[in-house]
């Protein structure tokens, strides 16, 4: 067996941490080979709670509630989610192996014999939010557009990549490209993570008490949680409960931000009160800006999603609306126009991970297009609402001088 393994003793507990790539199908077999001739009282893998349940009830995303998810305000981390999906979906149709095959493994067969499965990895939400919060905001688009460009490429990943891939970990090689630009990022992928695991099996031991135990992770994560491990006292209890929540709360972003849109709003609406102080047919002018150059954008945020005419049409009228609430965003009104008329099928959930794969198909599947006009028209009415205000502040200064 080539893949990595280490033995740790903490207190009466053996580890045994077996690193696996997760585009190998040699590691799903070296998994299942240990697993077979192992004694192993419990099963640890480097998986979070969702990761865990899309492997047992593969099926759940067919009953996902879509206008749910986003009313819930979840709607960019499920695109963001997928788009991390797609990614990994490209790389088994060029390996030939289900992604994760070796915590599939892991999983089937700890079930089949009815030992203890412990997820010890961080939910991928908090990671990636995280992630997000920890760069400064100017620098988030270029992540996103990295992320994007990285999933939608039909390229083949490149030999260097593979290698990074074998060695290191899927969310790191997803964001391979930014990664040279910002590695200091990465102690939300990658050290952070090595934190948490540690954490969450120390506090499992203390719990459990088990007498051997089999950890799967990435190749990559097996130094640092060695190194984590090492000197650790599974009597402390109390201190990986605590490391466990830090690590798991999402950091607040500065709050002044959060005032920023009601901020525009105000200006907006005093602008128009200038206007038509000044006379009504400036003021409508102002009002007809700020509605055409809104909603303009907005719909075509929605028709480069291939939302329905109706959808198009909504987005244009809604945008000049909801932008003056901070409360409503367009990308929800144009979201439930699309589900009203095009309803997703039963096939669209079940083959969404498959279809967003490739590009095509974020807009040939009728979920990830729901998605997408959700994004694009939310987007293009965020950016109308800035163009419209610096038009109706020029048309102001203008008269004024």
């Amino acid at each position: 067996m080539s893949e990595p393994i280490q033995q740790l003793t903490l207190g009466d507990t053996q580890l045994t941490l077996l690193g696996t790539a997760h585009v190998s199908r040699a590691s799903a077999e070296a998994v299942a080979a240990e697993l077979e001739h192992g004694d192993y009282d419990a099963v640890a893998v480097e998986l979070c709670p969702s990761r865990y349940h899309a492997i047992v009830d593969p099926d759940a995303m067919a009953r996902m509630d879509l206008f749910h998810v986003l009313r819930e305000g979840k709607g960019t981390m499920v695109i963001a989610s997928l788009a991390l999906g797609a990614y990994q979906q490209r790389l088994a149709e060029q390996f030939g192996i289900e992604p994760g095959a070796e915590m599939r493994a892991a999983v089937d067969h700890a079930r089949a014999h009815h030992k203890p499965v412990w997820l010890i990895d961080r939910e991928v939400g908090t990671t990636l939010k995280r992630v997000y919060r920890g760069m400064p905001w100017w620098r988030r688009f270029e992540l996103l557009s990295s992320l994007l460009a990285s999933v939608v490429s039909s390229e083949k990943v490149e030999e260097a990549e593979i290698e990074r891939i074998k060695e290191g970990d899927m969310l790191e090689s997803a964001f391979a490209q930014f990664a040279d630009q910002e590695r200091e990022l990465f102690q939300a992928l990658i050290v952070e993570r090595d934190r948490y695991m540690a954490a969450r099996l120390l506090h499992e031991i203390e719990t459990a008490r088990p007498r051997n135990v089999l950890v799967v992770l990435g190749a990559g994560h097996l130094r640092g949680i060695e190194k984590e491990l090492n000197g650790q006292s599974i009597a402390d209890d109390s201190h990986h409960l605590n490391v466990i929540a830090e690590l798991d709360q999402v950091p607040q972003g500065a709050r002044w931000w959060r005032w920023v849109p009601w901020l525009i709003v105000a200006l907006v609406v005093t602008g128009f009160a200038i206007g038509f102080q000044r006379s009504p047919a400036m003021g409508w002018g102002l009002v007809w800006d700020w509605i055409l150059i809104n909603g303009g954008l907005s719909a075509i945020g929605a028709a480069i999603a291939l939302g329905h005419p109706l959808t198009v049409l909504g987005a244009f009228v809604a945008a000049p609306i909801t932008s003056l609430n901070p409360t409503i965003g367009a990308g929800m009104v144009t979201a439930g126009i699309e589900l009203w008329l095009r309803k997703p099928r039963v096939g669209d959930f079940s083959t969404l991970r498959h279809d967003t794969a490739g590009l095509g198909g974020w807009w040939r599947n009728r979920v990830a297009r729901t998605l997408l006009v959700f994004l694009f028209s939310t987007i293009g009415s965020a950016i109308g609402t800035y163009v419209a205000g610096f038009r109706i502040f020029d048309q102001l200064t203008g008269v004024a001088s």
